[in-house]
């Protein structure tokens, strides 16, 4: 159980809940065991009137009427016992599942993007509902029923022993053979728990990718080649859970015969002890009551072994995760004021994981209120920079200064806040466009929001829709085209109001017309704010104050419109061509 010791802390923020449901389990227990005593009363009382040593019947059944009573009242009150154990343990649970989700849910947006490329989706979502489900388990049903179980063991076995020592040892007699089927069995579930785990999760990714590129697969009519590729992931995984259940299956048979070993001995032994003189008929109602009482705890003791089995199983791929620390670390927990000069010194940067060098040695710098033009071929680098300005990745070697501040040294979160920034993949969230729009700042009133759908030029479009501004967009917004979901993400970064605007080739799906309005009126939002423009076009970056062209993540032209036109070069070729293009 190392694994499950990371939820110790949880035990501790809840304790007195805990504590509470422990005292109620204690009371509801000894309550419950009260009515072994009164049942053997009430048998020792009808055998002395049997065998003639109690002749008033009156007062017989006055004391049948009186145990019978107690039984009664005894009974209710460890129901209502019971429900208030519930209440505490399984409440308990609950809370610390919602603590656990959201810590889970902190550390993933803690965590930088090369987590995020090394780690399917369907993943991150299993451990987050499937396992943190098993924890949940550990924390509830099985604390609560151990506690049953422990309860009943000690407080039934000393009264059993204060009783009849030797009947209390043949009944006790299968135990040893319990603890050790326990002991097998457990170490054969925690392997197969955590395979059926990591299968989960493949089902899970593949289902979650399938969905999300269901378009794709329609289009290349490949749907019952999917179906083929999941229906065998599936089999594999349903065997795996077969494996698991099978071991599962053996604990309550197990138990079972147990448990009738024990009343097997009960009847016999208990049964030569009474011909004997020895004890009362009573005695063995009693013990049999006691060993059926101890059935279902003793029973239970498979089931929340499995349970706690998987909870550890599920808490250590929890823990892959919660441990797994951040490469983008926030290294200043004061306030940053940021204005917007950003240069590159000498900036390297290769990605981990295709060990590509995206950046070489890259050097310039944009003043505050300046807007700076990218250019260049797909994979020169382009979106690198505008990542690293985000500080969604760390340079290898050189420097990025923000207002002459090393990047690495300003407060991560007033970093971002003050970036507005529209990416190349527009990426719009399952809600109205209004809330999608609102994103980039929640408090936005109505005339607000319109009014950054105007300058983006999609307001005309959104008020054509039968809901205007609260039409649901579906997953990635999926019922809009290209183009449309581009402009509600340049109102999303507009809305904001940054320090730092960022397009990174966002204008790609949109026609010339539109683009030179939407140039237009982004020329008059970007006043006395820095701005990047990533493109493929000319006409994008034409009245940028400086253009720089990457090729293989090199500089390799830097100036002016005017001055690059008249230079020889990638970029005169580009506006050449381009020009050529439009006039036909």
């Amino acid at each position: 159980m190392k694994a499950l010791q990371y939820l110790n802390k949880y035990f501790f923020k809840y304790k007195y809940r805990l504590l509470i449901g422990i005292i109620i389990t204690v009371a509801s227990k000894f309550l419950a065991l009260q009515v072994p005593q009164l049942i053997r009363q009430s048998v020792n009382i009808a055998e002395d009137y049997t065998n003639g040593i109690v002749s008033d019947l009156p007062i017989v059944k006055a004391q049948l009427l009186n145990n019978i009573l107690l039984i009664v009242g005894a009974a209710l009150l460890a129901g209502f016992f019971t429900f208030l154990m519930r209440q505490t343990i399984i409440v308990m649970s609950r809370l610390i599942e919602f603590d656990l989700k959201n810590e889970i849910y902190q550390q993933y947006q803690r965590l930088s993007l090369n987590f995020y490329k090394q780690n399917q989706t369907g993943d991150l979502m299993n451990r987050i509902s499937e396992d943190v489900s098993k924890v949940r388990m550990y924390f509830g049903p099985a604390i609560m029923y151990s506690i049953n179980m422990l309860v009943l063991f000690v407080v039934a076995i000393i009264k059993m022993y204060n009783i009849d020592p030797i009947l209390t040892n043949y009944t006790l007699l299968p135990l040893p053979i319990l603890s050790i089927s326990i002991y097998i069995l457990s170490r054969v579930i925690n392997k197969r728990s955590t395979i059926v785990q990591q299968y989960l999760s493949k089902l899970t990714a593949n289902a979650q990718e399938t969905f999300s590129g269901i378009s794709i697969l329609k289009s290349y009519g490949i749907e019952h080649k999917t179906m083929v590729e999941f229906g065998t992931l599936a089999n594999e995984a349903q065997d795996k859970n077969i494996n698991l259940f099978k071991a599962q299956a053996l604990f309550f048979p197990l138990m079972i015969l147990l448990i009738g070993l024990s009343n097997i001995l009960v009847i016999y032994i208990g049964g030569m002890r009474y011909i004997e003189g020895t004890i009362s008929l009573g005695v063995i109602a009693e013990f049999i009551m006691y060993v059926n009482m101890l059935t279902w705890p003793v029973a239970v003791v498979g089931w929340v072994t499995s349970i706690v089995q998987q909870a550890e199983a599920s808490q250590q791929r929890i823990n892959e995760f919660l441990k797994h620390e951040p490469e983008i670390k926030n290294n200043q927990e004061q306030p940053s004021t940021i204005e917007g000069t950003i240069e590159f010194k000498n900036v390297t940067f290769t990605y981990d994981d295709t060990n590509i060098t995206a950046l070489k040695n890259v050097s310039f710098k944009l003043e505050k209120g300046k807007t700076l033009a990218i250019l260049g071929n797909t994979g020169s680098g382009k979106s690198t920079i505008i990542n690293l300005i985000a500080r969604l990745y760390d340079v290898d070697t050189g420097e990025i200064l923000i207002d002459g501040t090393n990047i690495e040294q300003l407060n991560l979160n007033n970093l971002r806040q003050n970036i507005g920034f529209v990416p190349q993949e527009a990426f719009l969230f399952s809600d109205t466009i209004k809330n999608n729009i609102k994103f980039g700042d929640e408090n936005a009133s109505n005339a607000k929001i319109e009014q950054a759908a105007k300058d983006a030029y999609i307001h005309h479009n959104i008020i054509e829709f039968n809901k205007g501004y609260d039409t649901y967009v579906g997953e990635r917004g999926v019922t809009l085209s290209g183009g449309q979901k581009q402009r509600i993400s340049i109102a999303r970064a507009i809305i904001k109001n940054p320090n730092i605007l960022i397009f990174d080739d966002c204008l790609s799906a949109v026609d010339t017309e539109t683009e030179e309005i939407i140039l237009n009126n982004l020329h008059k939002i970007s006043r006395n704010k820095t701005t990047l423009i990533v493109s493929h076009r000319v006409s994008s970056v034409k009245n940028a104050d400086v253009i720089i062209i990457l090729e293989d993540g090199k500089i390799i032209q830097k100036g002016s419109h005017n001055e690059l036109v008249n230079i020889d070069g990638y970029y005169k070729e580009l506006y050449e061509q381009q020009l050529l293009e439009k006039e036909i």
